[in-house]
């Protein structure tokens, strides 16, 4: 049995302070892990919820783009607790435009934000997981990253890159006990959409707290058989 079983779990949540990000916190606070709570600017009233000084470990200041700055992060938690046994990935980027020269910009932000920030946690998280020979991997995508709509060109390739990423990692990874999966949420039901979208119907969307149960499972010891998926969480049923 590894030890990831035996003992409370280890994660490490990138986007801690954020609507998806702070929920999978929660969640897993309640179900008693160790988090490493990472986020580039951590501000007051948007700190991980249920924090505890034995139990969270919170992590302000890391560039998601920056290798060094990801390996400091897992050196961190590796000191603190001893180890890492899971990473949830929630951080990324919403942008539309049609394809055209003014959307090389955006192009290049959405790639930096969701594909190569996907890569460099990863990079930062597996050698850890790879000398213990256990780890679990979930990565945020989109259901656009199956198909793309009209205007989503580079939103929609970023996140297509991410599910490419997960595959990689978990072909590479298998014979390690190491997992890798990600999740096509559909609307999310955040504060910021409803703003967005006044008009729109919301009985569909999904709420953070019902992503992070399924992140939840994902991570456990129990859901080691699941792994290179793009798993979609579309709305209630």
């Amino acid at each position: 049995m590894s030890k990831a079983a035996k003992d409370e779990i280890v994660v490490m949540v990138t986007g801690a302070a954020g609507n998806l990000g702070s929920a999978v916190v929660a969640e897993l606070t309640t179900n008693g892990a160790k988090i490493a709570a990472v986020e580039r600017n951590f501000v007051s009233g948007a700190r991980p919820r249920g924090r505890q000084e034995t139990t969270q470990l919170e992590l302000g200041g890391v560039d998601l783009n920056d290798l060094a700055s990801c390996e400091d992060a897992v050196r961190q938690t590796i000191a603190k607790f001893g180890r890492i046994d899971a990473l949830v990935n929630t951080v990324g980027g919403f942008q539309t435009g049609p394809v055209g020269e003014p959307g090389l910009e955006q192009w290049d932000q959405m790639f930096q934000l969701n594909a190569r920030t996907a890569y460099i946690i990863s990079t930062a998280v597996l050698r850890p997981m790879q000398d213990a020979g256990y780890g679990r991997i979930v990565h945020v995508a989109a259901a656009p990253g199956l198909k793309a709509g009209a205007n989503q060109a580079a939103y929609a390739a970023s996140k297509a890159a991410v599910i490419r990423l997960t595959e990689a990692i978990a072909a590479e990874n298998r014979d390690r006990r190491i997992s890798a999966n990600c999740i096509l949420p559909g609307t999310i039901d955040t504060p910021q959409n409803r703003a967005a979208m006044p008009n729109a119907k919301t009985d569909g969307w999904v709420h953070p707290s019902e992503i992070a149960k399924l992140i939840s499972f994902l991570i456990s010891p129990a859901a080691g058989i699941v792994t290179g998926a793009a798993i979609p969480a579309t709305g209630r049923m």
